[in-house]
């Protein structure tokens, strides 16, 4: 059987939640097209072959300001994480299991940046 739901509307911590969400998504968005600027060029066979140079080094400005946005989206969803752990008491409550995959991606992310310059 199921329960009646109680709730009238939502109170301000699922809304908080769900625009927590959307924000680190976009942050998160917003990195990876800063990656797209800062990472080192791929070295195609026609490059080599027509002798283009190809930057093979992360861009310094740039990586900063990555890293900067991996570890705001990385805590919006840690945040996130930590006060869903909280308001869920109902098992018919949304888990927000986007925030858990954006968290672990973010925290990869950082760490195969780190490893890339460290090789370098």
């Amino acid at each position: 059987m199921q329960e009646k739901e109680r709730r009238i509307q939502s109170d301000i911590w699922t809304i908080l939640l769900k625009w927590s969400a959307i924000i680190s998504w976009l942050v998160f968005t917003f990195a990876l097209i800063m990656s797209y600027y800062a990472a080192p060029d791929n070295e195609y066979g026609v490059l080599r072959y027509h002798g283009i140079e190809v930057r093979k080094f992360w861009l310094t400005p740039l990586t900063g300001y990555l890293y900067i946005l991996l570890w705001i989206s990385a805590l919006i969803s840690y945040l996130s994480i930590i006060l869903n752990q909280f308001r869920t008491r109902r098992s018919t409550d949304h888990k927000y299991l986007n925030s858990i995959l954006l968290f672990i991606i973010s925290v990869a992310w950082l760490v195969y940046i780190l490893m890339q310059i460290a090789k370098n």
